[in-house]
């Protein structure tokens, strides 16, 4: 899957960069730091040159070093992956299903609409005494028929390294990510418009990365769709529960409410009723969710959101155009995009900095398509996909699991060799 920039501060986590930082991971046995100098040494002002980790085992460490970090916060589901802690989803819940909660003591934390979807978002505090499995065990037998799950937290789909801390145009794309450091060089002109962290601004490394790669422009990086208005929601605002399903659900509507076609999710996690359920109804008023298929390796089970049906799954390519060798691979590939041996841009000092993953190839894919599809239109999201399917694989594309239908953006990939 993608590299994620290196999440939030050092943080070898998935697409999640607001998440607490994580130690680097080592390069493979034998494999020693990219040699920038031999390849017309870049200037030291602008280029990051930390090693990248090695994504294949990302993902998993990110989430072994979450739950031990942050064990008040966090938990794990039956499977192993992260969830926000005695926490249960509802996704437009039956009577039935509230009033057996309050029965039993749980505590309604959070009841949200989400106007752009027309849903209910219920959440509960599991009462003192049962697990969250248990009580998502009594709502699913009462409601066969409903949306109940885990608060699933999401991690960022590939790395980029980051320091330590210290739309007016008629073109538009949607980004649900970890924060962009709008005041980037590479955003000057460009309309930034802001959603989530009650209106905070926490920009973070793999947020401005990624929406670089979609809108950014400057003498050293230009995105696939320079110039556009973005509309970015951050769902991680510097939190450990960063991520969560029903963060991204309400990201979503935020979005539906903007009329935006194409939204972009470098984000990767198991599957999610209320998160399969947002998705659907997006796709049903005729947007297009383009997202990262993940870094896990070409054997792992299918990751979340890109493996559900109609989502746009991109892979990342090397500069030789090879899939990476981390990168999922399935029926979820829809298109490939340059996902390693490239820059983009850094939140803070230097100003760019490296990045490798499924996480910076999506981004691509999902503003070439936004030039297509301004505000959504469900025959038009079709009609998108057809045109850049055509234009990566020719008059007849052909869909392979490895590369989709072939690879969108290949010039857009700016190698480190050229900031000098």
């Amino acid at each position: 899957m993608a590299l994620t920039l290196l999440l939030c501060g050092s943080l070898p986590a998935q697409a999640q960069l607001s998440l607490p930082q994580l130690p680097q991971l080592p390069l493979p046995r034998g494999v020693g730091p990219l040699d920038l100098d031999g390849l017309r040494r870049p200037a030291q002002g602008l280029l990051d040159r930390t090693p990248l980790p090695e994504l294949g085992s990302l993902r998993l460490e990110t989430v072994r070093s979450l739950l031990r970090r942050h064990p008040g916060v966090l938990e794990a589901d039956p499977r192993g992956e992260p969830v926000v802690k005695g926490e249960v989803l509802a996704w437009s819940p039956h009577a039935k299903a509230l009033e057996l909660a309050a029965s039993l003591g749980a505590t309604m934390v959070r009841d949200e609409r989400l106007p752009g979807l027309d849903e209910r978002v219920v959440a509960w505090r599991v009462p003192p005494g049962m697990s969250s499995a248990g009580l998502l065990e009594r709502l699913r037998a009462i409601d066969p028929e409903g949306s109940y799950d885990f608060n699933h937290v999401y991690t960022g789909s590939g790395q980029a390294t980051e320091a330590l801390p210290p739309g007016a145009g008629a073109q538009r794309v949607g980004l649900v990510d970890s924060g962009v450091e709008a005041g980037h060089e590479v955003f000057e002109g460009v309309d930034v418009r802001r959603w989530g962290c009650d209106g905070r601004a926490l920009p973070s490394a793999h947020g401005t990365a990624v929406a670089a790669l979609m809108v950014g422009r400057s003498e050293h990086l230009r995105g696939a769709a320079p110039g556009a208005s973005l509309y970015a929601a951050d769902v991680y605002c510097d939190s450990p529960a960063g991520g969560a399903a029903d963060r991204i659900a309400a990201a979503l509507g935020w979005l539906a409410q903007q009329g935006v076609g194409v939204i972009n999710l470098s984000l990767v996690g198991p599957p999610n009723a209320l998160l399969g359920r947002a998705v659907a109804g997006m796709q049903a008023r005729g947007h297009l969710l383009v997202a990262a298929v993940g870094n896990d390796g070409p054997n792992a089970p299918p990751l979340y959101p890109a493996s559900y049906p109609g989502v746009v799954g991109v892979t990342g390519v090397d500069r030789r155009g090879q899939p990476l060798p981390e990168a999922a691979r399935g029926p979820q590939v829809m298109f490939a995009a340059p996902g390693s041996q490239m820059v983009s841009a850094a939140a803070g000092a230097p100003p760019y900095r490296q990045v490798r993953g499924t996480s910076f190839a999506a981004p691509i894919v999902a503003a070439r398509l936004s030039v297509s599809l301004p505000r959504p239109d469900k025959a038009g999201a079709a009609r998108a996909i057809e045109q850049l399917a055509r234009e990566a694989g020719g008059a007849n594309p052909v869909r392979d699991p490895a590369t989709g239908f072939g690879i969108v953006g290949a010039r857009l990939r700016v190698d480190p060799a050229r900031l000098r």
